[in-house]
């Protein structure tokens, strides 16, 4: 009975669970959206500020400056203070701009044609090219130029509306190779405040081969024109990425990922979050150009970032901010809006939380609405009645079955109670209190000899006097006190 009891329970159970809505879990469509407010534009300068001592004819000082811009990308903040991550070559000017700005003030000044790169050129008239070898760097007792190179790095936010002179930052870290990370930090540190939305950082890349990602950066400098950019990509074969980094593959092959991400990486996503699909954390950065994009892992960045003494971390901005993202991709808009208005409260130029928080307010109270549909009572978003109705019955059968059987036991039990032997009449009541029995088993050659029922005779016919009332005896024909004869 109390087997069937607990299957009939369980049956319930899973009839009812069946019954009730439950929400299956479907991966945000806006994964990236953990990253997108943290990633901002790279652009970098080379300032040059250089002055020619002319000695040819009348002695004069000729002053240039010069901007040279060698690094445009993207960057991703990893600390509410404004620490940064991106490549090394966005922010480290490869080229000898020192030289560069001798070639062009000496031709700007004396009228001579000489290239405009970065290499040490010779002239045909032996006085300028006397002069021009002693302009080139390195400086020394004869130098005929006097040039200061600085590097200026400035990253743009995505905010609204857009910064249009962004804030400066310096190189604190850099990594060995072009293509390696380099950790940027504000030139004036935050002080008080919330800081900056933040990315969070994996704790390692997915090893199996086409694992989807998503690449966020921007092609341009943040603005009304110029939205972050997202694109899809898979990572191709191979472990933890190395020096070389790790390729793209689409499994599919419809897609040639390495030319469409080298491509990207060229018009401004260098140094783009590579997003893991699993939980939106940052797994990478982009790296490469031309037909070959390529991604570097996580652990080179956190490596980086534990060499500059800084610790990634996530502020008050993006508590506020995953607590509505999750409301929003759940469909709770009239939940969402109110945290998406603490974001914007906290960091006004939150350009995915304005955006969010439109659609949640549009949302809100409408059919989409979880919040509106959970609390309002109407036949559509009832729960049907009949699973219900099925397990009241199978709960009934299964009752019904068990009495069935326990009346069955029961019926047994007293047709093994009238067969078994009574005692005979005049022997002494059976000892209930009697010691345990002993069973003897008998020798297979003697079999086993059937019970058999004891009938006794009824007790016979007692017979009075008819005269006195006395007793007779059987064999009595007078009665023994009057003599009356016993048969008249």
């Amino acid at each position: 009975m109390a087997r069937l009891t607990a299957l009939a329970g369980g049956i319930v159970v899973v009839l009812a669970l069946t019954a009730m809505p439950v929400a299956a879990h479907e991966h945000p469509s806006g994964i990236t959206d953990l990253v997108t407010p943290a990633v901002v534009r790279v652009e970098a300068v080379s300032h040059v500020e250089i002055t020619l001592l002319d000695h040819v004819g009348e002695l004069r000082h000729v002053e240039r400056s010069y901007d040279f811009p060698f690094g445009a990308g993207t960057g991703t903040v990893v600390n509410p203070d404004g620490t940064i991550v991106t490549l090394r070559r966005l922010v480290e000017n490869p080229d000898d701009v020192a030289v560069l700005a001798a070639n062009k003030i000496f031709a700007e000044h004396h009228k001579v044609k000489i290239p405009a790169d970065d290499d040490k050129h010779r002239l045909s008239d032996p006085i300028l090219d006397r002069h021009l070898r002693d302009c080139y760097p390195p400086k020394n007792d004869t130098a005929t130029c006097i040039i200061d190179v600085t590097t200026e790095i400035t990253v743009f936010p995505n905010v609204s509306p857009a910064s249009p002179d962004g804030f400066k930052v310096k190189l604190a870290e850099k990594g060995p190779d072009p293509d390696s990370p380099a950790v940027l930090v504000p030139v004036t540190p935050v002080v008080g405040g919330v800081g900056m939305p933040t990315a969070p950082l994996a704790d390692k890349v997915p090893a199996q081969e086409g694992s989807p990602t998503s690449v966020a950066g921007f092609l341009g400098r943040p603005g009304p024109k110029v939205a972050h950019t997202v694109e899809i990509a898979h990572l191709g074969k191979g472990g933890s990425s190395g020096e070389s980094g790790r390729p793209f593959a689409d499994p599919e092959k419809k897609t040639d990922e390495p030319v469409k991400m080298g491509g990207l990486a060229d018009k401004g996503l260098a140094g783009a979050p590579v997003i893991g699909e699993k939980d939106g954390h940052v797994i990478g950065l982009l790296v490469g150009g031309g037909k070959d994009g390529r991604m570097i892992g996580v652990r080179e960045i956190t490596g980086l970032l534990t060499k500059a003494k800084v610790v990634p971390r996530r502020g008050a901005i993006d508590t506020a901010f995953e607590a509505a993202l999750t409301r929003y991709h759940t469909k709770y808009y009239t939940e969402a809006a109110p945290g998406f208005q603490r974001v914007l409260e906290l960091y006004p130029g939150n350009v995915v939380a304005a955006e969010l928080l439109k659609t949640s307010l549009a949302k809100r109270g409408g059919p989409e609405d979880q919040g509106t549909r959970k609390t309002a009572v109407t036949p559509e978003a009832s729960t049907p009645l009949w699973p219900y109705l099925i397990a009241a019955g199978v709960l009934f059968l299964a009752a019904g079955g068990g009495a069935y059987l326990l009346w069955r036991r029961r019926a047994a039990d007293e047709v093994e109670e009238e067969d078994a032997p009574q005692p005979l009449a005049g022997s002494p009541a059976y000892d209930d209190g009697a010691g345990q029995t002993v069973v003897v088993r008998r020798s297979p050659s003697f079999p086993a000899v059937p019970q058999q029922q004891v009938l006794t005779a009824p007790d016979p016919v007692i017979k009075y006097c008819t005269s006195c009332g006395m007793r007779l005896g059987p064999a009595h024909r007078f009665c023994g006190y009057c003599g009356h004869p016993s048969e008249t």
